[in-house]
């Protein structure tokens, strides 16, 4: 069967990195997805994604989504499509707004490697200070007690209700992360990083006890929910949930906040993605966005100052993984060269955090 006779537009579609055969993937659409979208007219990589990859599909019907893992080595245990469908299927409807699923494909054939559909949910990415600048300051504080909100809501999923007791073992969660990306780093890292085997010996060192166990997303920041704006804005999708599982809430509390930056991080906000707008006009300091999840959540957080670096920690190793990626011209879109200098500066800033809590820090 021809791509013309799927009523495939080729010179829309062909070229796009990731999607190997359009007119196979327009096929598999047509024939697994629950709703009739009609032919596949174009396909674009959404920019900003640093792990799996993100494409709009313009289908005659209206947009989906394609998530599908990165180009190039595949960590193991890295990039589970199902895991990712999993957990959107099973929060659709929920308190914590998600895009629904439509279909998930196994068969690396079709694209070149797994993937899964979701629709399309309207809505903003607020990454770069050009992107905040349209927020004002009472917008900017009001989106930031959104998020502090979203993610005490994501610590409150009712785990059995929504089938998820099983998705993850939350004892010993940190202990098991820290040996998982110690291992990651050792498959990725290419260069001596001056810093890094102290901090590992430091956060073996000061491992919290286990805490509860919730659902974790694994990467909550800002630039990984979708905004709508007006008098008020709102959270419409929380979105990339691959590294979700169970574990100590505030372990997503410190990662969510390794990305936050204060006004006078001039150096951090040029080398970390997404962190700028949080150091606008408006917006919450780290210590003040901890205190209001401690509020909403009940939860002691005055150990933050450890999860803080754990999430430097982490963050550091996934972004020596995407960096080795982009030495191998295995990444596809703009920004990656960017990620390789940040490492070291996640290195320091972690002892940074382990050496003084922002607790303790007050904003000018």
């Amino acid at each position: 069967m021809s791509d013309e006779s799927d009523g495939l537009d080729a010179s829309r579609v062909a070229g796009v990195p990731g999607i190997e055969d359009p007119g196979r993937l327009a096929r598999w659409i047509s024939a697994h997805a629950a709703a009739d979208l009609g032919e596949l007219r174009r396909a674009t990589l959404i920019a900003g994604g640093r792990s799996n990859l993100t494409y709009r599909l313009d289908m005659a019907g209206g947009p989906i989504v394609l998530r599908r893992p990165p180009l190039g080595h595949v960590l193991p245990t890295a990039h589970d499509m199902s895991r990712e469908y999993r957990v959107l299927s099973a929060l659709a409807g929920t308190a914590v707004p998600v895009p629904a699923p439509v279909a998930i494909c196994a068969d690396a054939d079709v694209i070149g490697a797994p993937f899964y559909l979701m629709q399309y949910v309207d809505g903003q990415v607020l990454r770069s200070e050009q992107d905040g600048a349209q927020l004002s300051a009472e917008q900017a504080g009001q989106l930031s007690a959104a998020l502090a909100a979203m993610l005490a809501s994501i610590h409150a999923v009712d785990l059995d209700a929504v089938g998820l007791a099983g998705f993850g073992k939350a004892d010993g969660y940190l202990a098991r992360q820290l040996a998982r990306w110690q291992r990651q780093w050792e498959l990725s890292n290419s260069r001596p990083v001056p810093g890094y085997d102290r901090l590992v010996e430091r956060l073996a060192a000061g491992l919290p006890a286990s805490a509860e166990g919730t659902l974790v997303h694994g990467d909550f920041r800002l630039d990984n929910t979708l905004v709508t704006l007006g008098a008020r804005p709102a959270i419409a999708a929380v979105v990339d949930w691959e590294m979700s599982t169970l574990g100590d809430p505030l372990a997503d509390l410190g990662l969510t906040l390794s990305y936050w930056a204060d006004p006078g991080d001039s150096e951090w906000l040029r080398m970390n993605v997404g962190a700028a707008v949080t150091a606008l006009p408006g917006f919450d300091s780290p210590g003040q966005f901890a205190a209001r999840y401690a509020e909403l959540t009940g939860r002691d957080v005055s150990g933050i100052g450890y999860y803080m670096a754990f999430g430097c920690f982490k963050l550091a190793v996934v972004l020596e993984g995407i960096h080795a990626r982009f030495l191998q011209h295995q990444t596809v879109g703009e920004g990656f060269e960017r990620e390789g200098p940040a490492v070291p500066m996640l290195i320091e800033r972690a002892h940074q955090m382990l050496d003084s809590s922002p607790l303790d820090q007050a904003r000018n």
